[in-house]
């Protein structure tokens, strides 16, 4: 079975992340999020994933290559110009030839797809959306349906009074190719201000499948760094590539503890993380490949991507921090800051209140202070 991977977006909220990286490209516990999409897939049948591409393709080229390696086999395909979500899949419409799964690229669920593709096809369903459960419905767009699952009305962002549901899109969809017959060719078109309200007038049969299963849009800062919580407290059903070291610390690979650092799981360390004397490791953490944290340091709730240097004393808390960066000493980093690429970070400087700091950026020591 076919699936589509809607990976086109340009990652804006998730900036200074995503400037050298693709949003779906970002890693989660030290893998890149499309590669654990993908075996999720391999994992519930689907054994061909064609990803819709607009930015930075070339990353997802030298990552995924043809997919042999993940046990699928994987097409690439880049979009002229951005097409929106309906006009991406119409731009492969010819490569789909029978009821194909669409993802949105940056959701991460544990939803159940063989029983959301039996209910697709027990009522002959034309296209099948995912649904979920929101405490706050007015900053979503709501699906109503009928007791049978039948779509009946859409509703994006109301007000308070004018709640009906608290069931909205989450973003997987099951869909027969023949619906692309409403989507014009060569033109950006979006699902959801496009075709599914020209369903509704046709009335082709459109149902929502409800479900419990985890769900969350990694495309945010917060909810990026929540996810990661969620993994490591078991929240999210998820394969952890590590082994474990310790109660509820894993390592990918060789890694070097100091006697006196203290590490209080769950903590996941990429190969050859090196944790200097008297650092303390809090979790949930993550902590990429080829990190290195100096004497006294302390690291807490906090997601670190690969090649990193952590002064010695320094603090980073709720925080995430990209590639190759260096942390001076005695620097404290939390609340919800990001660190892009390659920065230097001079000691004692202060990085509070959700703060982004550009790549390649250099900041003096005690340079900022809030």
């Amino acid at each position: 079975m076919k699936a589509v991977i809607l990976v086109g977006g340009l990652g804006t909220r998730l900036r200074p992340l995503t400037c050298n990286t693709p949003k779906p490209m970002i890693p989660l516990l030290n893998q890149p999020f499309i590669e654990h999409m993908i075996e999720n897939l391999r994992d519930q049948g689907i054994s061909e994933v064609i990803l819709a591409v607009q930015y930075l393709a070339d990353r997802f080229r030298e990552t995924l290559g043809d997919g042999a390696r993940l046990g699928v086999k994987v097409h690439i395909v880049e979009e002229p110009e951005p097409r929106g979500t309906a006009g991406a899949v119409k731009n492969i419409e010819h490569m789909l030839d029978d009821t194909t799964f669409v993802f949105n690229g940056d959701v991460m669920t544990d939803l159940d797809l063989q029983a959301m593709l039996a209910f697709h096809r027990e009522h002959e369903s034309k296209l099948t959306i995912a649904l979920t459960p929101v405490e706050d419905p007015t900053a979503f767009g709501l699906v109503e349906t009928e007791a049978s699952g039948r779509i009946t009305r859409f509703l994006e962002k109301p007000r308070p009074e004018d709640v009906t549901t608290n069931m909205i899109n989450a973003g997987t969809y099951i869909l027969e190719p023949e619906i692309f017959r409403y989507v014009p060719p060569a033109q950006y078109y979006m699902f959801e201000r496009g075709l599914f309200p020209v369903m509704l007038q046709t009335s082709d049969p459109m149902f929502g499948y409800p479900s419990n299963a985890y769900w969350t849009d990694v495309g945010k800062p917060s909810a990026y760094l929540e996810v990661h919580h969620d993994i490591l407290i078991g929240k999210v059903r998820y394969k952890f590539r590590g082994t474990p070291i310790a109660d509820r610390v894993w390592a990918e690979g060789a890694v070097q503890i100091h006697p006196s650092a203290q590490i209080v799981g769950p903590v996941m360390l990429g190969a050859g993380v090196v944790i200097g004397a008297g650092a303390k490791i809090i979790g949930p953490t993550t902590i990429g490949a080829r990190t290195t944290v100096g004497a006294d340091a302390v690291i807490e709730a906090s997601v670190l991507w690969e090649g990193n240097e952590v002064g010695a004393g320094a603090v980073l808390r709720s925080c995430v921090v990209g590639r190759g960066n260096r942390i001076g000493a005695k620097a404290h980093i939390s609340d919800g800051t990001i660190v892009s690429d390659n920065c230097t970070i001079g000691g004692e400087n202060r990085l509070e209140r959700g703060i982004r700091i550009w790549p390649s950026t250099e900041l003096k020591d005690q340079a900022i202070s809030f």
